[in-house]
């Protein structure tokens, strides 16, 4: 007699948010808590980054029994320019990670928009059901642009301020942001099908 395996729930808003802002939450907190130079900062903060994005990733795999798209994608990332970062000692690598991520992410919507493919979902995680195709271009023009911008002004922070700077930015500038960005959809998102009952897409913090 053979079982049919049970299929895992999908993860609450808790465990959804503990995911996605969990790691970079313990980067900012290592790095506050760390005495002494900013280098010492930079390494102790990236290892725990680089440690809790793979608990994350794990921590996704086993009750969800799956691992995002966007979680394989900052995961792997994080990996790559953090083992950069903790082998040269130089925190360029940690600090241009976001700008490779969220040029990626917009290249992609791009590629999504003149293929006819919703990728916005696929990296998003939410299907919006009712929501037109009206709708999901509109949202993924304005997350397109919102990325690309995003990238350039990590650019300009990175290059013109300093690394404590840089780590407020993270916290209190692009956070706030993207959380502003998102609500401001809902409007829009509203005139095409979009219930106040569902949550605005919100992706991960890098």
């Amino acid at each position: 007699m053979t079982t049919t395996p049970t299929k895992k729930a999908p993860l609450g808003a808790g465990q959804r948010l503990a995911i996605d802002i969990g790691p970079i939450a313990i980067f900012f907190l290592v790095n506050f808590l760390t005495p002494g130079l900013d280098m010492v900062k930079l390494i102790a903060g990236t290892a725990a980054f680089m440690i809790a994005s793979i608990a994350a990733m794990i921590y996704s795999l086993i009750r969800a029994g799956r691992i995002s798209p966007m979680l394989w994608l900052t995961g792997t990332l994080v990996l790559v320019f953090g083992g950069l970062t903790l082998y040269f000692h130089n925190k360029d690598f940690i600090q241009i990670k976001p700008t490779v991520i969220y040029a990626m992410l917009s290249a992609i919507l791009v590629f999504g928009l003149v293929t006819g493919r919703p990728l916005l979902s696929l990296f998003l995680e939410a299907a919006y059901p009712g929501l037109t195709e009206t709708g999901w271009r509109k949202l993924t023009i304005n997350w397109a642009i919102f990325f690309a911008f995003l990238a350039v002004l990590n650019e300009i922070v990175r290059h013109e301020f300093s690394y404590s700077f840089w780590l407020g930015f993270k916290l209190w500038g692009v956070i706030p942001l993207t959380l502003i960005f998102a609500f401001a959809n809902v409007p829009m998102l509203m005139k095409h099908g979009f219930s106040m009952n569902d949550e605005p897409p919100i992706p991960p913090q890098e």
